[in-house]
């Protein structure tokens, strides 16, 4: 890891203090941060990430039909839930394969893997609303470029009639659009960390699930919480590669906080 990816990644976590339209890149932090940490190196084949890449494709997987054909017959069936969860997400359908993944880990509440991809789902649930709201930022800038976001004027005495009434409702409907994605994208997050503590309840000393706790909830901006499962995870692996980094984060985040503090 060099010092110049530290730097980046520390960059990231003081501009969104400053700048809150930047909320719809946080995916793309949340990313990267998994790249610097190294989070899941040791969990091969457990992530909702191979389901989407094939883990869960043609192979042998049930049709989204017969998934629900079998969940129907028996709902209590949880190795149906999961394969209709599993041929859902396969299928590009997240909202539904998340509503049949916690069916099936409200039957099998210890399941971790189970846990991972359900957290799994809602991030992505998550970065995909980030898009949508992103996508309407840019439509509402294309819309109002050039000379239709001057006020309207009248004669050539150029007596000003007000905002221009196109722009204005191009940016009201824009920033509705916009709201409403991040608030879906915040809903989700919020889930995904949620997840992942029922997760810690399962396994309390893995500090592997302690790291993925602390940067999902730095992507639901819950930075207290994410804090403390940063230093959770220094106690459980104090001499872990990725410490230094750690420590340096629980500092930016410390930070971030005490301006609202102060406020």
């Amino acid at each position: 890891m060099t010092q110049q990816s530290i730097e980046d990644a520390m960059f990231f976590v003081r501009l969104r203090r400053h700048a809150k339209w930047m909320f719809v890149f946080l995916a793309v932090i949340f990313a990267g941060g998994f790249v610097i940490f190294g989070v899941g190196a040791n969990n091969a084949g457990t992530g909702i990430g191979d389901v989407l890449a094939g883990g869960g494709g043609s192979g042998g997987a049930a049709s989204v039909s017969d998934a629900r054909e079998r969940v129907e017959e028996n709902p209590k069936d949880a190795d149906a839930r999961r394969e209709l969860a599993t041929a859902l997400a396969t299928d590009g359908q997240n909202g539904e394969a998340i509503e049949a993944l916690t069916a099936y880990v409200g039957l099998r509440p210890t399941d971790q893997a189970a846990l991972r991809e359900l957290a799994g789902l809602y991030l992505t649930e998550g970065n995909v609303r980030q898009q949508e709201a992103q996508n309407a930022q840019t439509r509402a800038a294309y819309l109002t470029a050039g000379s239709i976001t001057e006020p309207l004027k009248l004669g050539d005495g150029g007596v000003t009639l007000g905002e221009n009434p196109i722009t204005t409702a191009v940016t009201t409907e824009a920033n509705e659009a916009i709201n409403a994605a991040l608030g879906k994208a915040q809903e989700a997050y919020t889930a995904a960390v949620t997840t992942y503590e029922k997760l810690v309840r399962v396994v309390p000393n893995d500090p592997n699930v302690q790291l993925e706790l602390a940067q999902t909830a730095e992507q639901a901006r819950d930075y207290p919480k994410a804090i403390a499962a940063y230093q959770q995870f220094l106690k459980l692996a104090p001499d872990d590669p990725s410490a230094a980094i750690v420590k340096t984060q629980i500092k930016q985040l410390q930070a971030a906080l005490r301006p609202a503090a102060s406020g």
